[in-house]
This record gives C-alpha cells, structure tokens and sequence, in this order.
C-alpha cells in the first residue's frame, strides 16, 4: 500500500539523470503535500549519461520509440510497484522533458498507461495511431517559442492529435523560452497537477 497520496515519476531528457530534475520536486514539494517524487534513470547508456532511446540516424524515427516501449514499461512498472502505486494508477503522473516527455507521451497515446496526468516539456507525439482508451489522463503540453532543438509545431501538433482522439488537453506555448523549463513552465506544471490528481 502506497504511503504518500500521489506519485510524480520526472523524465529526463537524452544525456541527463533522474537527478538533475530533482530540484523541481524541493520546489513543489511544499505545494504537493504527501506526493512521493521519483526520478529513474533511462534504461539505455548515453554518453553524457543516460537516454529512453537511441537517436542514431533519424532522432524522431517512431520505429526506435516504439522498440523503447518494453523497456520503458518494466522500469516505470518497477518503480510504480515498488512505490505502492500498482493498483492506483490514476493517482501517478508522469512529467518528462525533452524525450522523456517523447516516451511519456508514447505511453498514454498508445494507450499503455492510464495516468493521472501527463506534463510534457518540450516533447513531442511520433507518428502514431491514437488509443481513445488513454484519454482519461489529462495532458498539459508546454514548448518554449525559441526552441530549436524541437521546435514548438511539435507540441501544437500533438495537442491537435490527442484532442481530436478525444483527450483533455492544455498547450503553453511560452514567448522567449528556449528547449528548457522554464520557472513559469514550472509554475503552471505545479497548478495542472495540484488540479488534476486526485
């Protein structure tokens, strides 16, 4: 049985480590009250450190996301379990930068994951059919306007694809912020989750 109410796993992006996105759980902790923060490590090598998927060749290739899946699964499955969250999964979201906002909307829009909410910072959606049958997890979709490692049509395309396959979605395009969160990205994320987990 879970010992916090709520469980927020953070997704790194390419090269990075679950800890560098651990200063934005101190943030919000003192907002989201008995909600566990975790930040795992992707389970492929990188090498400035750690990536859900390889971007050899064509990065936005849906094939290599979709070969990522089973990995993707068993880790988020372990740590799901591990933290008490296997039967509640309405009660964990998901937040992911960069590619792990990319996997993490793999895993909802393919319909593999129901969670509680979905937070994508610069990410995008790979070519792909839609499962309805994800689209109880709300989505909040923020892209800076300067980005130029994905650019932000990626973000306004998914949120047209996942809101014609009948998913909540809410995009923040931000004026002047580049491939990165931003401290008002950050607020708006704390605001979505603070209202959409139950």
């Amino acid at each position: 049985m879970a010992s916090h109410d709520h469980l927020v796993i953070f997704l790194h992006g390419i090269g990075a480590s679950g800890a560098q996105l651990m200063p934005l759980a101190s943030s919000w902790r003192p907002k989201l009250p008995n909600t566990r923060f975790v930040a795992p490590e992707a389970p492929m090598h990188h090498r400035y450190g750690h990536q859900w998927f390889s971007t050899e060749g064509n990065p936005l290739d849906a094939a290599r996301i979709r070969t990522a899946r089973e990995a993707f699964d068993v880790l988020i499955s372990d740590v799901v379990r591990r933290e008490g969250f296997a039967e509640a999964h309405d009660r964990v979201a998901f937040v992911g930068v960069s590619q792990g906002a990319i996997v993490a909307l793999d895993a909802v829009a393919s319909g593999r994951w129901h969670a509680g909410a979905l937070v994508a910072f610069s990410g995008l959606l790979p070519p792909q059919p839609i499962s309805p049958s994800g689209k109880s997890t709300p989505i909040l979709l923020v892209h800076g306007e300067n980005d130029t490692t994905i650019p932000p049509i990626a973000s306004r395309l998914a949120a047209a694809q996942l809101g014609t396959a009948g998913f909540k979605v809410e995009l923040d395009v931000e004026r002047g912020t580049g491939h990165t969160i931003s401290s008002a990205g950050a607020q708006k994320a704390l605001s979505f989750l603070k209202k959409n987990l139950p």
